[in-house]
């Protein structure tokens, strides 16, 4: 019989904010699977799905999120109002970053590179992370950092404001398990907070892959 999952937290933060380690620490606390972005990666139907949502489609969030338990980063967090509402139990989940510390990660990352694989199945992939990051996110207007980095102190604003107290998660990783396991009414495990995916971790990692330059 498959297992039913039920969405227990909305990611609302954009990437390079620590949601490679904060993901890891959801899966070892029980809410996982946690969807990012490389679901886009792993299945070609599932791409198209969010590329139809990017168009404007009506999106059956049940449907599209079923068998995670979670959602981090893009390119669920650009919708982080919608799933709010069709998950009205679940946390909403906000990690916060030094914004210039931020906008130099997704500088030197996402921005700069793209997988080396073409054809249709990357084509769809690379449309979908076009219209809701770099288009829909800062409204193709990434590279002028002072607007990038408003578009990110807005986004943090907007979701204080609109998430009750009692159902916001705002962490950040630097503080380890305490206050995101206490936001969830979690223990605390007897392990390291996890670190992942750091900068120079992506860069070896994307040299390694044959990445190109994006842009």
């Amino acid at each position: 019989m498959k297992e039913v999952y039920v969405l227990k937290v909305v990611g609302a933060s954009f990437g390079r904010t620590g949601t490679s380690s904060v993901r890891l620490a959801l899966e070892t606390l029980g809410f996982g699977p946690c969807h990012y972005m490389k679901e886009l990666f792993a299945a070609p139907a599932h791409a198209r799905e969010w590329l139809r949502v990017a168009d404007g489609g009506k999106p059956d969030w049940k449907r599209l999120l079923d068998g995670f338990a979670s959602t981090i980063a893009w390119p669920a967090a650009f919708y982080w109002r919608e799933l709010a509402a069709a998950f009205p139990e679940a946390k909403v989940l906000l990690i916060v970053r030094d914004p210039a510390s931020w906008y130099a990660s997704m500088s030197r990352t996402l921005y700069r590179t793209r997988p080396a694989d073409t054809g249709q199945e990357a084509a769809v992939r690379d449309q979908v992370i076009e219209k809701i990051v770099w288009q829909g996110t800062f409204s193709g207007r990434f590279e002028d950092r002072d607007h990038a980095m408003s578009v990110y102190r807005a986004h943090l604003d907007e979701v204080r404001a609109a998430v009750p107290s009692e159902r916001l998660v705002e962490v950040e990783p630097s503080r380890g398990w305490e206050p995101l396991c206490a936001a969830l009414g979690v223990g605390v495990p007897d392990l390291p907070f996890p670190v992942a995916n750091t900068t120079g971790e992506y860069l070896r990692r994307a040299e390694q892959a044959g990445v190109l330059p994006q842009r």
